[in-house]
């Protein structure tokens, strides 16, 4: 049976797995499904149609699967999926989604959200991501998997931020972010590469090189983007790390992507990285 303490109140009709344990003075909605393994350390809001996958932790003063934030809200039974194994620390708050674009919040698999983090409704949110405190999301975004969001940054409606990149500290990201890259800045732009995250994923040197090579061909040169990003997309036609970076390009429609300062190298971005 699940150890709930007698303070917490948990609705009918929730489900609730044999071993999940509920600490002190928390609220479970009729809509909420908690999967085995999961925690609620206390004082922690869970409502609407709302799923906490396996062995995930979540902190005091959490709140998720709220209504979204959004006058287009109908009040309609949408939903939040939260992965598994992840860490939902003090204050975060997630939103449900919208009726008009797809009913779902999601958060995928092992990801560290700190204190007073915020995903907006509709957004989806891969896995192995991590937000540092005060990182907020507004509606719409999409997370690619391994992407690490620096504290107090905030992301714009609709932005999408690609896999492996790295958004720094108190940054305002208000165009799309390709993969691997480094964004930085009030008005962030692309300061070069995510070295460090590479490494730390074990890409061979190989990689780095290739991924450097492809990367100032895109930005750099005398050349229109498009003719440079035609070039990049033959050159590396094969390659499947470059064809990430290919990929979002062309599925971006009218979405801006994010560039760098005019004459700034990933020499730059690796010094700072």
């Amino acid at each position: 049976m699940p150890r709930i303490d007698p303070s917490s109140r948990v609705a009918d009709g929730a489900r609730v797995a044999d071993d999940v344990e509920i600490g002190p003075f928390c609220t479970v909605g009729p809509g909420v499904e908690l999967r085995a393994g999961v925690r609620l350390l206390s004082h922690v809001n869970l409502t609407g149609v709302t799923t906490i996958g396996e062995q995930t932790v979540v902190y005091p003063f959490a709140s998720l699967g709220t209504p979204p934030q959004s006058t287009g809200y109908r009040g309609g039974a949408t939903r939040l999926t939260v992965g598994r194994n992840c860490q939902i620390r003090e204050g975060v708050t997630i939103s449900t989604g919208t009726e008009d674009h797809g009913q779902v919040t999601t958060l995928g698999d092992r990801c560290f959200l700190m204190a007073n983090t915020h995903i907006g409704h509709d957004c989806h949110v891969g896995n192995d991501v991590t937000m540092a405190n005060g990182a907020i999301i507004a509606g719409h975004v999409v997370i690619a998997n391994h992407v690490f969001i620096g504290g107090n940054t905030a992301i714009h409606q609709f932005v999408r931020v690609g896999e492996g990149a790295m958004l720094g500290g108190m940054s305002g990201v208000i165009h799309d972010v390709i993969p691997f890259g480094f964004a930085f800045g009030p008005r962030a732009i692309l300061v070069g590469l995510n070295m460090v995250g590479l490494k730390r994923r074990k890409f061979s040197r190989e990689d780095l090189h290739r991924i450097r090579r492809a990367y100032n061909m895109l930005f750099f040169g005398s050349d229109t983007f498009v003719t440079r990003m035609q070039r990049m997309g033959a050159e590396f036609a094969d390659d499947p790390v470059i064809g990430k970076i290919v990929s979002f390009i062309r599925e971006s429609g009218k979405q801006p992507l994010m560039m760098p300062a005019a004459g700034r190298s990933t020499a730059d971005s690796d010094a700072a990285s």
